[in-house]
């Protein structure tokens, strides 16, 4: 004690020291355990680097940043699409979804008005149906009852059949020989064949695609008509395939000048236009007939794109 006492302040001064020295072990004991999670964390993200690298494609490096690039792609795939929504406006169904829940009554009630106005509208346009045609909907023509699940999506059908319909009819084609559609009700199992095509509505991450087929009887020029009517229409359809054969034995004149035999850039096959046959002039002021141009038979198949929400 009295050595302590002789020397109190180099015993303080020790004590200090040794205190200084445990702080700066334990300091240096976190900095050491900070710095081995650091590394850990260092070789982990280097290794979802390189496997990152690895994938083709892979995000790009210091020059070529392929996720930038990929995010700017997909921005300008969402404005087109915005610019061209007035294009893909999606079809009422019938009867009208946002007028009240669709029951057996009103869909009964909406298929008899609408089946009997495509009939009237059809002479009205001078455009021949078959015979107490349904318009591919002859299994529910007279049920009052449908089976369950079925009646939105046969509502969604009989508004896009009424307008495929309408844009013929616009199209002064001579005759509508039938429509089908796909299967999306029971109700459907015991319609004709002749109603129904074998595919299936179709969907991607943007839109649904329902396929139709009609087949009709016309002349080239209002061939060119419905073709063009499908493309300007503000529904979305898609025409995907087009079969053209002569109809059975039915010509007529077309006078010159006039536009037969051309379909504003779809010309028929040689096969199916007859050649010029030469005639006599006729007197002044008449027009002379250069070509007999054969009735059409039509069979297209067509796409309806409805864009799903938010895209």
């Amino acid at each position: 004690m009295a050595w302590i006492k002789r020397n109190l302040l180099f015993v303080v001064g020790a004590v200090i020291a040794i205190g200084l020295l445990a702080a700066a072990g334990f300091y240096d004991f976190k900095n050491w355990q900070r710095n081995n999670a650091a590394l850990d964390a260092l070789n982990q993200a280097y290794v979802k680097l390189q496997g990152l690298y690895s994938q083709n494609p892979s995000p790009g490096n210091d020059t070529i940043d392929n996720t930038k690039t990929a995010g700017e792609q997909e921005r300008q795939l969402r404005q087109w699409i915005q610019e061209t929504e007035q294009y893909f406006q999606p079809i009422s169904p019938i009867p009208d979804p946002a007028k009240g829940a669709i029951t057996d009554a009103r869909f009964a009630g909406a298929r008899d008005h609408t089946l009997n106005q495509l009939q009237l509208e059809a002479a009205s346009a001078s455009v021949t149906v078959p015979p107490q045609y349904e318009f591919s909907f002859e299994a529910e023509r007279t049920l009052v009852k449908f089976s369950p699940g079925g009646l939105d999506a046969l509502a969604q059908q009989l508004g896009e059949v009424k307008v495929i319909s309408e844009i013929l009819y616009a199209a002064k084609i001579n005759s509508l020989d039938g429509v089908r559609r796909v299967r999306v009700s029971n109700d459907d199992a015991s319609g004709p064949q002749s109603d129904y095509l074998d595919q299936t509505i179709t969907t991607n991450d943007l839109a649904v695609f329902t396929p139709y087929e009609v087949t009709f009887r016309c002349f080239s020029q209002d061939l060119a008509g419905v073709l063009s009517s499908f493309a300007s229409s503000p529904h979305g359809f898609i025409v995907k395939s087009i079969n053209v054969q002569p109809a059975a034995g039915v010509t007529a004149a077309s006078p010159a000048g006039a536009p037969g035999g051309e379909m504003g850039g779809f010309a028929p096959p040689p096969s199916f236009a007859q050649p010029a046959a030469p005639v006599a002039p006729m007197g002044r002021g008449g027009l002379q007939t250069v070509l007999n141009e054969q009735l059409l038979s039509i069979t297209l198949d067509v796409e309806i794109v409805k864009l799903l929400p938010g895209n």
